[in-house]
């Protein structure tokens, strides 16, 4: 179309106009866009410089200060609360755990760590503006220090499970059962402890576990079968033209059960087989000895071995084996007789290198004739003992188990509780104390030794030992390059131990630390006819150093650490009325204590007096309660039972024990 005079008509743009307005918003969100950049550029770039508003590390608040200064603030802070102590309770046992023994302190720096540095993420940011933050306390500390703190007490609270057992003796297959023991779990415990050092001072429970006996009943039964076969009839052995019958109670002292990966394995001692007919082989033996050592002037001297004629022992042993599960009619052997070679012959004992004394020791007791009879019959059978390199000693071996057939008699104990009983053997850890004192000295290896569940005075704290026959042992090994000789002697009011073999040390010391953890003891009375009063004794712990000299300078140093419980006060009469005396007759009848407290003493002496250990078997006659029998001369019979009945570096808690 055309307009008028054939014209055509202008046409109109607005392009100009919204180019215009495009470009101020696209210039206005550019400078918007700029100003964002900027302000996330620096909030970027100062967000490690100080710790954002409402940041609290384990309670401190350290918003706005720098990091050096925040690490510092914390570290000033909680210090302080980390370094109390820890309990730590395990059964009924307490120990503690000073965070500075395991060099335990807050990281300042690690602890504050997470509240600095650049921020990139623009939510991380915003959220720093309006949020707060708590961060958890870092803490160092040396494991392996906090490992052997935790394996202390496993020391103490350990027990291992009591096997069962098949004992013959001279009469039928007695069978002593098993009985579990419990495991302190050293990893878990330790892993608590370390839990609990930042948080309020309440006792951590140690995690304690039940261990399983490892023989079975049916293994039980197994061998109690083969005892009763065993011991069922005589055997007859042919030496030579000599006809010797071996009696069936023989046999049976000959025969015993040694736990071997979850069975009980018989074994035939030849040598009591040898002497339950050597009187019949007169007429085809010659006796002959092993080399020892003997004592001269203070210096040990060989003494020659000689060669002998008759049975030899392992033979012996061997040819009854194969006819103990045979009729009474056929129990009949052959044995040759030859040459009886020493196990010991006199050159063999002069390459041992027993040449001079290790230590000695002298323990101190006061008379009392069951006193002198077993702890006299204890140092008799320790006497002369040799002990091969890497040969361990074993106290109930050595001493045999307190019967009356084997020459012990009825003594004091401390029993269930920590109250006195009498029992078989009562003294024989006066003898165990001064061995295990004597072995410390000399620098042996401790295997197993458990120091009495109470506090008796004269024997030096942490540094003594019982043993209780079928619970629990005395064991040290000889890890020496050469033999160690024993040697005892005795006196009605002392036993004395001395160790002979070549010096590893320049000497070997003890060194005490401080009693901890004090408990005091309870008063009960007992009006029964049989009670034996006593005066209380306080619990503590402690630990002793074995100091290791060797060229002038300490080589090592051996820390045991030995928890005493405390032990009652017992009153012989009727518990009084409320508002009336309660404290009793000091003298009252059959008051053991009359005469001496059991706490009178407390200072560590080479002449500390005990003994005290009672033993299975039936009761002779009780002994008249006199003012000798103290209960600084008696022992507690800890027992093996995973129950909260814990004792000091022994275990336990029981009415049997030696």
């Amino acid at each position: 179309m055309s307009s008028k005079g054939g014209k055509p008509a202008p046409s109109r743009s607005r392009a100009p106009q919204v180019s215009s307005r495009s470009g101020l918003l696209a210039v206005i969100g550019a400078a918007v866009l700029l100003v964002v950049v900027g302000i996330y550029a620096f909030a970027v770039m100062t967000s490690g410089n100080s710790a954002k508003p409402g940041t609290t590390v384990g309670g401190v608040d350290i918003s706005g200060m720098s990091q050096e200064d925040a690490a510092a603030a914390v570290a000033s802070a909680i210090q302080p609360t980390l370094d109390k102590r820890v309990k730590v309770r395990a059964l009924d046992q307490v120990f503690v755990v000073k965070p500075a023994r395991i060099n335990a302190a807050v990281d300042g720096p690690a602890s504050v760590a997470p509240a600095y540095g650049r921020i990139w993420n623009p939510v991380g940011l915003i959220a720093g503006l309006f949020g707060s933050q708590e961060l958890p306390v870092e803490v160092s500390y040396d494991q392996a220090a906090l490992t052997g703190e935790v394996q202390a007490m496993a020391d103490v609270v350990d027990v291992a499970p009591v096997e069962p057992d098949v004992t013959v003796g001279s009469g039928e297959p007695v069978v002593a059962s098993g009985e579990p023991g419990r495991q302190l779990d050293v990893e878990a415990t330790s892993a608590l402890i370390a839990d609990a050092m930042l948080k309020p001072r309440q006792p951590v429970q140690a995690l304690v576990r039940k261990v399983e006996p490892s023989i079975t009943s049916e293994t039980v039964a197994t061998a109690t079968h083969l005892a009763q076969a065993a011991t069922a009839a005589p055997v007859t052995v042919q030496a030579d033209m000599v006809t010797a019958t071996i009696p069936r109670q023989a046999i049976g002292r000959a025969l015993s059960f040694t736990t071997e990966n979850g069975a009980l394995v018989p074994k035939l001692d030849g040598a009591v087989l040898h002497q339950a007919i050597e009187g019949q082989l007169t007429a085809v033996e010659v006796p002959g000895r092993d080399a020892t050592f003997k004592i001269r002037h203070g210096v040990p001297k060989v003494v020659p071995s000689k060669v002998g004629r008759g049975v030899s022992d392992d033979e012996l042993a061997a040819a009854v084996a194969g006819v103990l599960d045979k009729p009474a009619a056929e129990r009949e052997v052959s044995v040759t007789v030859g040459l009886r070679e020493p196990k010991l012959t006199t050159e063999q004992a002069q390459q041992l290198g027993v040449t001079e004394k290790l230590s000695s020791f002298t323990q101190q007791f006061p008379y009392a004739a069951y006193r002198v009879q077993n702890i006299g019959e204890a140092a008799r059978r320790v006497n002369g003992t040799l002990l091969m390199p890497g040969e361990t000693f074993s106290m109930n071996d050595t001493i045999k188990e307190r019967t009356k057939e084997n020459g012990y008699t009825v003594g004091f104990v401390v029993g269930e509780g920590g109250v006195f009983d009498e029992q078989m053997g009562g003294g024989v850890s006066t003898a165990t104390t001064t061995v295990w004192t004597g072995a410390f000295y000399a620098g042996l290896e401790r295997v197993d030794t458990r120091a009495h569940s109470i506090y008796i005075s004269r024997y030096k704290p942490g540094l003594e030992a019982t043993v209780a026959w079928g619970l629990f042992d005395m064991k040290f090994r000889n890890d020496t390059p050469n033999a160690v000789f024993i040697t005892t002697a005795m006196t009605n009011t002392s036993m004395s131990v001395a160790f002979w073999g070549t010096k590893q040390y320049d000497k070997v010391e003890a060194e005490y630390g401080p009693r901890e953890n004090i408990t005091k003891f309870a008063t009960i009375y007992d009006k029964s006819k049989d009670c034996l009063g006593q005066a209380g004794v306080e619990g503590f712990s402690i630990t002793v150093d074995r100091v290791f000299y060797k060229d002038g300078k300490v080589d090592h140093r051996e820390p045991i650490t030995t928890a005493y419980k405390p032990a009652p006060e017992v009153i012989c009469h009727k518990k009084p009325d409320k508002g009336k005396d309660g404290k009793g007759d000091a003298n009252a009848k059959g008051d053991p204590s009359a005469s001496a407290s059991p706490g009178a003493s407390s200072s560590p002496s080479s002449s500390a007096s005990a003994s005290g250990s009672g033993g299975k078997g039936s009761k002779p006659a009780k002994p008249s309660p006199s003012p000798q029998a103290s209960a600084d001369d008696t022992t507690f019979a800890p027992s093996p039972s995973p129950s909260p009945s814990k004792g000091s570096g022994s275990k336990g808690n029981g009415s049997r024990g030696n």
